[in-house]
């Protein structure tokens, strides 16, 4: 199933762009839809981020990127219910990627309103675009859906107890996908990555924060004592398995743990970095009080339905990501 015509609304972030260049090498036609405000040029300039320049560089060659690889760029706020229907109707994608979110759960926290509408009003447009034309949407969520990790591994089964604007909002998400299957009979696909990492990410995650402190020569500050479990996942492996979702009929009305499958300790993605800066320093402050406690998404459900398959650890991934840091952080200067 090749030359499907998938639609990523949000598709100029982080997660989009890189699938973007995924789907395309796949032989499918991928579209992007963004507004380019939501943690992204437009919105850079009334941020508290130090290194400005650097991230504007960052997102700019995203789009020449998206230049490069043919792929079209609509600048659009997803939000406004007309507009967003009147390119969703003049394109007719075979599939919709919903991306659109405020995608930092700290930012959510503090700022409810615009993490609303910039989630659940964009996916409310999705939705009543889809379920006339019983398109399939597929909807990123997040791990931060399960709260507290009640146990060492959770699967897709395990219950949901979210902490928290980013995380309830997330879940909220689900459930009106899975309420317009329903009703409507939407095909969907609803997909929990966790603690992303990978090129040209500016979401001030927790890998891209350590690299770009290390290149600076600044402390690096971590909430707790290092010992927390993440699971974490290089961009390359997540959009391998979304665009798997967008072929395989398994996929339909599933919902997936799409990551590495093995959490690891924040101190251990330190001491890869220590590999390559020697001389950082780490201090560690009180855990924050909204930020769940994790550890493993089983993907045997993905390894079953799709057969896909987690490549980089962080053996392998964080140290490519590492590499292509310092190389644009060079070329930068």
């Amino acid at each position: 199933m090749k030359n499907n015509k998938i639609l990523l609304v949000g598709g100029c972030g982080f997660i989009g762009h890189n699938l973007a260049f995924h789907l395309k090498k796949s032989g499918n036609l991928p579209i992007v839809v963004d507004s380019l405000s939501v943690n992204n040029l437009y919105s850079l300039d009334n941020s508290e981020i130090v290194n400005q320049s650097l991230y504007k560089r960052i997102l700019n060659s995203r789009i020449n990127l998206l230049k490069e690889n043919n792929i079209q760029l609509i600048i659009q706020d997803a939000r406004n219910y007309h507009e967003i229907s009147s390119i969703y109707s003049s394109i007719k994608p075979d599939i919709i990627i919903h991306l659109a979110a405020v995608s930092h759960a700290n930012r959510s926290n503090k700022d409810p309103h615009t993490t609303f509408d910039h989630s659940l009003r964009t996916l409310e447009n999705t939705l009543d675009y889809a379920r006339a034309n019983k398109t399939h949407v597929i909807y990123m969520s997040s791990s931060m859906v399960y709260g507290n990790f009640d146990k060492i591994e959770v699967d897709e089964d395990s219950k949901c107890n979210p902490i928290g604007i980013y995380g309830t909002l997330k879940y909220a998400g689900e459930l009106m996908v899975k309420a317009y299957r329903q009703v409507f009979d939407l095909p969907y696909t609803i997909i929990r990555p966790s603690a992303l990492y990978g090129e040209r990410c500016v979401s001030r995650r927790v890998g891209q924060i350590f690299i770009e402190n290390a290149i600076q020569g600044l402390e690096i500050n971590i909430n707790g004592d290092g010992e927390d479990k993440l699971d974490f996942t290089y961009i390359e492996d997540l959009v391998a398995g979304i665009s798997e979702c967008c072929i395989n009929k398994n996929a339909i009305n599933e919902t997936f743990n799409i990551t590495f499958g093995n959490a690891r300790k924040i101190n251990d993605l330190i001491g890869i970095l220590k590999t390559e800066f020697p001389k950082i320093v780490v201090s560690y402050k009180e855990r924050e009080k909204f930020m769940p406690e994790r550890g493993t998404l089983k993907i045997d459900k993905a390894k079953k339905l799709l057969n896909f398959k987690s490549k980089n650890s962080i053996e392998a991934g964080y140290v490519k990501y590492i590499e292509w840091y310092k190389k644009f952080w060079k070329e930068a200067k």
